[in-house]
């Protein structure tokens, strides 16, 4: 997991320390040293030795400048962008190094670790999001109703089982709604789920409208004392007006006491751009990032929480029911700086 941006992270960690240990600082001697040098001068005149008006060292601890750093931040930047990392959250993280550093009194072998502690902060800053209980959320309303929001491709299906997985096995009722009635297979893939897990399906044929699949699965709960409904959504692109109008309704008839983002970590930099239309068209409430465990770059992530910090519920992580983490700060930090 991210193990490519962890390399390039490395890379630059390393590039930044060793531009700032290359400058050397030149100081004149004070008054009184200046004296003891010519006096020194004339001792050994004998000898024909000349001794320095200007002393040359390399100063234990020095101040470190913008020069010192400007040219390799942008390389820096570039190793961002290349590990999936957003222009402007590569540039902020480059604007924080920076800001942490510039003006910093360092000795010379504590660079790497001041270089290190500045990439830390910038990229937790990003990363520490408000947090959600979601069983907190759950006990203060019956039925509590979440949306799965996401493009096709992204694990709404899988990510829907799994959390109920998790619910069930915590003592809660759960049902599902079949919302997806646009895509081929996609009312069957829950309800293989549903008998996997032994959660009910509400369903509609292919067609049908899903805010009423959805406000069926409500009522149903309702009914019968179920906690939580988890509504599946057809899959949107960037282009297909008439999805994100259907998702309006459903949001818009249902009122979803959690809109739920799911995004495949495998993205790149159009994440971005999801988190945006998703946003705009019916709000975003909180994160699940799929396919983790075979995400090498790790920028995706970043990119997506610093263009809307949301919660994030879970981490997704392999095909079995159990494959849920829960989303930690300081754990990525970890990993990344390991």
């Amino acid at each position: 997991m991210f193990s490519v941006f962890k390399k390039k992270l490395k890379e630059a960690i390393s590039k930044l320390s060793k531009k700032v240990e290359e400058k050397e600082i030149i100081e004149e001697p004070k008054p009184a040293k200046r004296k003891e040098a010519k006096k020194a001068e004339k001792k050994d005149k004998k000898e024909k030795r000349e001794k320095p008006k200007i002393i040359r060292r390399i100063s234990r601890e020095r101040e470190i400048k913008e020069e010192d750093i400007k040219d390799v931040l942008w390389d820096i930047q570039l190793m961002l962008l290349e590990s999936d990392v957003a222009l402007e959250a590569a540039e902020k993280i480059c604007e924080d190094v920076k800001s942490s550093l510039i003006g910093k009194k360092v000795k010379r072998d504590e660079i790497e670790k001041l270089v290190k502690k500045a990439f830390e902060e910038a990229i937790e800053k990003i990363l520490s999001v408000p947090k959600i209980d979601i069983e907190k959320e759950i006990k203060k309303k019956k039925p509590f109703v979440i949306v799965f929001l996401g493009f096709n491709g992204a694990g709404k299906t899988t990510t829907i089982a799994k959390i109920g997985y998790l619910l069930k096995e915590r003592g809660y009722k759960v049902v599902f709604a079949a919302g997806d009635t646009f895509r081929a297979a996609s009312i069957e893939q829950l309800e293989e789920h549903g008998k996997k897990l032994g959660i009910n399906v509400i369903k509609h044929h292919y067609g049908a409208d899903p805010a009423a699949v959805i406000f069926d699965a409500i009522k149903h709960a309702e009914a019968r004392g179920i906690d939580v409904v988890l509504a599946d959504t057809a899959g949107r692109t960037h282009t297909n007006q008439s999805l994100v109008e259907e998702l309006r309704k459903i949001c818009r008839v249902n009122k979803p006491d959690l809109k739920v983002l799911v995004l495949d970590a495998l993205t790149g930099n159009d994440i971005v751009e999801q988190v945006k239309m998703f946003n705009e068209a019916v709000g975003v409430d909180a994160y699940v990032f799929t396919k983790v465990d075979v995400y090498e770059k790790g920028g995706s992530i970043i990119s997506a929480l610093y263009k809307l910090p949301r919660p994030v519920l879970f981490l997704g992580k392999g095909q079995e029911y159990g494959d849920l983490e829960k989303f930690d700060p300081k754990k990525i930090i970890k990993i990344l700086f390991s």
